[in-house]
């Protein structure tokens, strides 16, 4: 049997991020100055223009240079452990062991993990599912602007570029309530030649933090096409989960950063602790059980 592609549609491409810089326009204050003809008192006029002129531009940098509000979050959750064991085993029950996470370059910034499903029943058909979770986080920057207006910049383009799908059909999307600061679900159908994929993408922003969910899924020789409205509830709860990681993340973050340490014992503050070691954590979390897996 053609094994379909892993990725139908187009899920979010983590390297590409249209966040350009701004140009930040330079105001220059002009002092302006006047003087009556043939006076004897220009040269002064002229001394105070200048000091005018001076405690204008002094004044100036201060205004400009106003920080911008600091961005809510900091870091990112471990991509292929956003999500529990349970709702993995909801999403692809038989992908539990696939989690695949992309290649980044700042963990911190960016990531996304995605797995693939396929219950194989023979003559009766198989029931195809693949999931894709990616994460942005923004920070803010003095010439471009808070963390969170260039997150929700972006969540926009997200939803549009889920909206205009080459070959998709039926598209319909609709707000998300209680998944971040905002959200939207786009879903859609994609006919290929192994049979019609439901596709749903769940776009959502959290402060500073965009969170994109891809799922979709496909009944395969002859057996039966999925639900779209089941596949859009499981899709919905999966970017929640997401959501609630990230923020889980970033509060153990600064609890590590913030707790105190013993003065007298500098070789154990020097430590690493517990919470600082993800790899453990995420390879336990994206470690099936075997109960989970003993079912071919």
């Amino acid at each position: 049997m053609h094994r379909p592609a892993q990725r139908v549609g187009r899920a979010p491409r983590l390297t590409r991020i249209l966040v350009s810089a701004a140009a930040v326009p330079v105001v220059l204050v002009a002092a302006g100055c006047s003087s009556d003809s043939g006076s004897d008192s220009s040269s002064g006029d002229n001394a105070n223009a200048a000091q005018s002129a001076d405690a204008t531009s002094t004044a100036s940098p201060s205004a400009s240079a106003s920080a911008v509000a600091a961005a809510a979050y900091s870091t990112l959750p471990e991509p292929c452990a956003a999500l529990s064991k349970k709702t993995l085993g909801d999403l692809v029950p038989k992908g539990l062991k696939s989690a695949k996470t992309a290649k980044s370059d700042d963990a911190d910034t960016r990531g996304s993990c995605s797995w693939n499903s396929l219950d194989n029943n023979g003559v009766d058909g198989s029931q195809f599912r693949w999931l894709n979770v990616a994460l942005l986080r923004f920070d803010s920057d003095a010439a471009r602007g808070e963390g969170n207006q260039l997150a929700q910049t972006y969540y926009e383009k997200q939803v549009k570029d889920a909206q205009a799908i080459s070959g998709a059909k039926n598209t319909k999307s609709e707000p998300v309530a209680g998944v971040g600061d905002e959200a939207t679900v786009v879903r859609y159908d994609l006919k290929k030649k192994e049979g019609t994929f439901k596709q749903q993408t769940v776009v959502t922003r959290v402060e500073n933090v965009v969170v994109t969910v891809d799922y979709n899924g496909a009944g395969l020789a002859g057996d039966k096409t999925p639900s779209a409205d089941d596949l859009t509830k499981a899709a919905q709860k999966a970017a929640k989960e997401a959501v609630a990681a990230v923020a889980t993340t970033n509060k153990d973050s600064s609890r590590a950063t913030t707790a105190p340490t013993k003065s007298a014992s500098p070789s154990k503050s020097a430590s690493p602790s517990k919470s600082a070691s993800p790899s453990k954590s995420a390879t336990k979390s994206a470690t099936p059980s075997k109960s989970a897996t003993k079912k071919s």
